[in-house]
């Protein structure tokens, strides 16, 4: 057996002729590698958690890519494109595709006998992915939205049926101005969804493509827009460029110049908040691993100053510096590898907790989500302790060369 590894394992044990490893400082640095490591997984777990969730709400609500005309996406005025069988067909030619959706914009007036607001349209087809809508339906159904006829029902947001009071089932009347000429359709409300993202919320409504087309005076195949789905968010750059190059100043037979944005640039605001999360993330981890490092050098110094008489005798008895210094780097091996241990068992049984029982609650209107999301990420996890094994040990190198100045003679005083 290695001699440092023996050594290093009968001094973790306690059981060296009944001298004892001062408990305090094993067990604090134990605590500090454990606690620090439980930190950062939780803050990762919870940091992916937030960055996934709240962009799967923006895409579930949209897609990945957009491409409409310049003034459109440009927050000029509405403009629609026509989408014929060639501009399909190269959109469908998109690397990484998954999906492809129409969609058409309008602007109305909602009212009841109580009170008005004004809202936007969103209308779609069968083909419009509503998976999302689903997740997110609070009472009601979705209709079945057509492109072909107008079924005159509709799907509003909870905050515009509570500013509204209406509910599922419920008769409203929508009034469209474009531009002398006023139009007023009387919808069904179909269903009630809350994604609890404030800009959706607050006022985007749901009905048929056809219906949306109609209002806005539009040719047939002329639309606001199509959203892409894309099966790997990490190659949405690769899809972006190919849209760039091959729709991007394309003009349709109306004179409308294509354009395309991805959801990064239509919602920077949100997206800038999440990369802001992944710098606070690594401010933690740093700062945590410093504190266990910190904490595993203290207290092996101290079980050091506490060894000194037994280093002077392996000292006497022939024992190199080398090896007394890989005597306690494995000491450290084991101290720092038990506080991983329960690191481990505290960070994923709380990351477990909070996801299977959402016990932690936030305030949907500022973050977005009713609880704090979390995902566990097992790579990132298993590259975190391995990290956290290296960096302690690396930090009790410069250390560890205490032992060199320690001699037999020297070693006496301790006695």
């Amino acid at each position: 057996m290695n001699l440092p590894f023996f050594l290093a394992r009968r001094i973790y044990s306690d059981s060296g002729n009944g001298r004892k490893v001062s408990k305090p400082a094993l067990y604090i640095a134990t605590a500090g590698v454990a606690i620090g490591l439980a930190v950062m997984i939780i803050s990762v777990c919870v940091v992916f958690g937030f960055k996934h969730t709240i962009r799967n709400k923006v895409i579930g609500l949209g897609s990945d890519i957009t491409v409409a005309s310049y003034n459109t996406l440009h927050g000029m005025d509405q403009c629609p494109v026509f989408i014929g069988d060639s501009m399909t067909q190269v959109i469908e030619r998109t690397p990484g595709i998954a999906h492809i959706q129409k969609y058409a914009m309008t602007q109305g007036i909602l009212k009841t006998n109580s009170d008005f607001m004004g809202v936007a349209f969103k209308g779609i087809a069968e083909e419009y992915d509503t998976t999302f809508i689903h997740s997110c339906m609070k009472e009601g159904t979705i209709p079945k939205f057509s492109d072909s006829k107008g079924s005159n029902k509709i799907l509003v947001s909870k905050n515009i049926a509570d500013k509204l009071k209406v509910k599922a089932g419920d008769k409203i009347f929508a009034y469209f101005i474009n531009g002398t000429d006023i139009r007023a359709r009387r919808f069904t409300v179909s269903g009630v969804y809350q994604t609890n993202l404030t800009k959706f919320d607050e006022a985007l409504c749901f009905c048929d493509l056809y219906t949306a087309s109609k209002i806005n005076g539009w040719q047939p195949g002329q639309v606001t827009g199509v959203e892409i789905s894309i099966k790997d968010f990490k190659r949405i750059d690769t899809a972006a460029d190919y849209l760039v190059k091959n729709v991007n100043r394309v003009t349709d037979k109306f004179g409308s110049s294509f354009s395309s944005e991805t959801v990064q640039e239509m919602y920077p605001q949100i997206f800038s908040w999440l990369d802001l999360l992944d710098l606070n993330v690594w401010i933690i981890l740093a700062l945590m691993t410093c504190v266990a490092a910190i904490t595993i050098i203290s207290g092996l110094l101290i079980i050091i100053l506490e060894r000194t008489t037994m280093i002077g005798l392996l000292k006497s008895l022939g024992c190199r510096n080398s090896v007394v210094r890989h005597t306690f780097m494995w000491f450290a091996t084991f101290i720092v590898g038990r506080g991983i241990l329960i690191g481990d068992i505290i960070g994923i049984g709380i990351v477990l907790l909070q996801s299977m029982t959402r016990i932690v609650k936030l305030d949907a209107s500022v973050y977005y989500v009713d609880y704090v999301p979390v995902e566990l990420n097992i790579p990132l996890i298993v590259a975190i302790n391995i990290a956290t094994l290296v960096v302690c040990l690396l930090a009790f190198v410069g250390p560890s060369f205490i032992v060199s100045h320690i001699t037999p003679a020297k070693s006496m005083k301790y006695e």
